[in-house]
Formats: structure tokens, sequence, C-alpha cells
């Protein structure tokens, strides 16, 4: 029951935070974070929380800056 709470925590924060930032730099930092504290959580219930730290920063960072929003602001149409 204690390993449930641990995920749904991080995934309440996740979400909380998961907008944060509207360049790829900040969505990187962001992604990163959110993906290493969730990989370090799954990663503890295997028994691997740094590696799970590790491929979840890795992977968060990469989607978070590839997931980064088309600014288009101050464009004539």
């Amino acid at each position: 029951m204690l390993k449930f709470t641990n995920i749904a925590i991080v995934a309440a924060l996740g979400l909380g935070v998961a907008a944060c930032g509207n360049n790829p730099t900040d969505r990187a930092l962001t992604g990163g974070a959110i993906g290493a504290g969730t990989g370090a959580v799954v990663g503890s219930t295997m028994g691997a929380p740094v590696a799970g730290a590790v491929v979840g920063g890795l992977g968060g960072a990469a989607i978070g800056a590839a997931t980064t929003p088309r600014n288009d602001y101050g464009y004539y149409r």
C-alpha cells in the first residue's frame, strides 16, 4: 500500500507542474525533474531507484524539449 501511495503522490505532483515552461529549456528541465522523480519511485519498487531516476530523467527531458508548443504570439496571419 505504501508503494502505491508514493506513486500516487509523485503522479499528482507531476501533473501539477506538467505545463510549466514555454521554451525548450524550461520544458526539458521540468520534464527531466518529473521523469527523474517518477523513475526513482518506479525504480524503487523494482529495487533500482538510481537507474530508474536516470532513465526517467533522460526520457522526461527529451520529451519535454520535443513537445514545446510553437509561439505564435506577435505574428500576423
